[in-house]
């Protein structure tokens, strides 16, 4: 991603276009680069795609929380004096955008969710992760998508880079028991924001039947499926879920 990442008020962000403001949030695991579809077509139609990096691995570990992220969230709108946002989060960053929409619901105008955790996750199944070995970690990468050719060795080698540094493996952990404690079943049907949900009929890190729940749950939203598809639509089927989230957004004039 040739997007310069800039550095002001302790916040680290790409920022490309100019208008309505879409708040990219990333996962646990995900670098900004998994979103460089949304990041190339949406800045010519009239957004401003931003994407904050998330302090995933730099707040102390008793702050580590999805809670702590989610107010992290609002000190980068309020620092880039934002309005009417709209929020997009994958996996922890879905999480993180349904929570701070939950806390701080004025600012935002839409969400939109991909295979957010909130409700369930597999995580990283029963072994993980094992450390130091470069073919597990491999396969665990492989197994997010329906086609494991998207795991490119980039994105195992940061992966793998992860779980061998003790430190950050340690926080990866405690996000994602954050993530599991903070069940967000009873928060949802009081949620009165628009929101889309974009899933993958193969995601086996967060399930179909999850989608099916958020949408039930959602007193305004709508749910939208990608067939091949594992737990990040937005790198496996960049164009079709660009021309979902585009007429989604047109639809309801966001």
């Amino acid at each position: 991603m040739e997007n310069e990442l800039i550095n002001e008020g302790g916040f680290k962000y790409i920022e490309k276009g100019e208008g309505k403001p879409i708040i990219i949030l990333h996962g646990l695991m995900g670098g900004l680069s998994n979103f460089e579809g949304v990041t190339s077509y949406f800045p010519p139609k009239g957004y401003k795609v931003l994407i904050p990096e998330l302090p995933l691995y730099s707040m102390p570990m008793l702050k580590t929380t999805v809670k702590n992220f989610a107010k992290y969230l609002k000190k980068f709108i309020d620092h880039k004096g934002l309005e009417d946002v709209i929020l997009l989060g994958n996996s922890l960053g879905g999480h993180i955008g349904l929570l701070h929409t939950k806390l701080y619901p004025a600012k935002v105008k839409a969400l939109v969710i991909t295979g957010s955790s909130g409700l369930y996750e597999s995580a990283m199944g029963d072994g993980y992760p094992k450390r130091g070995d470069y073919e597990f970690i491999k396969k665990k990468a492989q197994d997010v998508f329906y086609d494991p050719e998207v795991a490119t060795k980039e994105i195992v080698d940061e992966v793998f880079a992860t779980v061998n540094d003790r430190v950050k493996l340690v926080k990866t952990l405690a996000i994602a028991k954050s993530a599991i404690r903070h069940n967000m079943a009873q928060d949802l049907p009081s949620m009165q924001t628009p929101t889309c949900i974009i899933w993958g009929k193969d995601d086996t890190v967060t399930p179909p039947d999850v989608a099916e729940l958020f949408d039930e749950l959602l007193p305004n939203s709508d749910l939208f499926w990608l067939d091949k598809c594992g737990h990040a639509p937005m790198m496996e089927h960049p164009d079709q879920f660009n021309t979902i989230l585009d007429e989604w957004l047109t639809k309801n004039n966001f």
